[in-house]
């Protein structure tokens, strides 16, 4: 069943191109309220009817602490679209990009509800292998696994769950590594399937760009600034997994209710982004799971998190500084 819509539902999308076929088709969702956040190198001309668009001049007025810390022409500039959503009622955040199509049927189920779940304490799984029989991962899933079999259909049972984020795919051109790319890079169209939600435990990466969030995690919203473009939402989605389950909130994925038609990319160029990425995205569950503690908040925990990460020199020190700005302004 779908959710009833509301108008605190926000989608948030940031670009430097003039007005896509993504953005105008969302603008027409007269239910959500779009908010577009520019950047240095944002046409100066940009608008669409029905959009918020914050440029740079706009984004001035917009919180008191993070404006003068967040870097230019960096994907985290995201973070002042969801300060305006929050500070204007938001229940419901949905993040998505510029190049995302919505389809005629977009939009994310119920966060409580009856749904497959996969079982607690598998570790990383690539959820990809239950909407299709195509060998094809999330970007973000450690390389080792991206040849094994996760086994997802034999461990799924009905339970109660209370959603914390969704997850939807992308048709097309979905979201995959540059290793993918530059060894394959065929396009995939997922299969219509039901809901899957990931057990306590069990984790798959998530991204930016067709994603429903809830008002008790937005905390969980920031996007680090210190680390490469390709790495920036993965790391916000690992992190995010440990800390929703001290909660009881879980992750889960749902069909593809957009078409990705990419913007311009440099394989190679994403690959090299993407290195840290590879590296450190097990390392990161791990350091994570060891600071955070159920009787600090959400926001504490996050706080502590990236202390962790900066004493293992995941994040440069700046890091703390931005993320104290954001959750001032939240």
């Amino acid at each position: 069943m779908e959710m009833k819509i509301k108008k605190n539902k926000f989608i948030i999308i940031t670009s430097i191109f003039e007005p896509t076929e993504a953005v105008q088709k969302f603008s027409k969702k007269n239910d959500y309220r779009l908010v577009v956040v520019g950047d240095e190198k944002t046409p100066t001309n940009w608008s669409v009817d029905n959009v918020l668009y914050l440029s740079i001049h706009k984004q001035a007025n917009i919180g008191s602490f993070l404006k003068n810390v967040l870097p230019y022409n960096h994907y985290c500039r995201k973070m002042i679209g969801y300060i305006y959503a929050i500070k204007n009622g938001a229940e419901y955040i949905i993040d998505t990009d510029d190049d995302n199509i919505p389809k005629a049927d977009w939009g994310f189920p119920e966060m409580i509800g009856s749904f497959l779940s996969l079982k607690n304490n598998m570790g990383f799984v690539n959820i990809y292998q239950y909407f299709t029989d195509k060998h094809i991962w999330p970007r973000g899933l450690p390389i080792n696994y991206i040849n094994k079999n996760f086994g997802i259909e034999k461990s799924l049972n009905v339970n109660e769950c209370n959603i914390g984020v969704w997850q939807g795919l992308a048709d097309e051109d979905p979201d995959v590594d540059a290793i993918y790319r530059l060894t394959s890079d065929a396009p995939c169209y997922f299969d219509i399937k039901k809901p899957i939600v990931l057990g306590k435990g069990t984790l798959c990466p998530f991204n930016t760009q067709n994603t429903m969030i809830r008002k008790e995690l937005f905390p969980l919203l920031y996007l680090p600034a210190s680390v490469t473009f390709r790495f920036t939402d993965i790391l916000r989605g690992l992190i995010a997994q440990p800390i929703m389950w001290l909660y009881n909130y879980y992750l889960g994925f749902t069909n593809a209710t957009v078409v990705q038609k990419r913007n311009p990319h440099d394989y190679m160029k994403d690959f090299i982004s993407e290195i840290p990425m590879y590296v450190n995205c097990e390392r990161i569950i791990e350091i994570t799971s060891s600071v955070i503690h159920e009787k600090n908040s959400i926001s504490n925990n996050l706080y502590i998190t990236y202390e962790a990460l900066l004493k293992n020199n995941i994040v440069e020190r700046n890091e703390l500084t931005i993320l104290e700005a954001w959750l001032k302004d939240i």
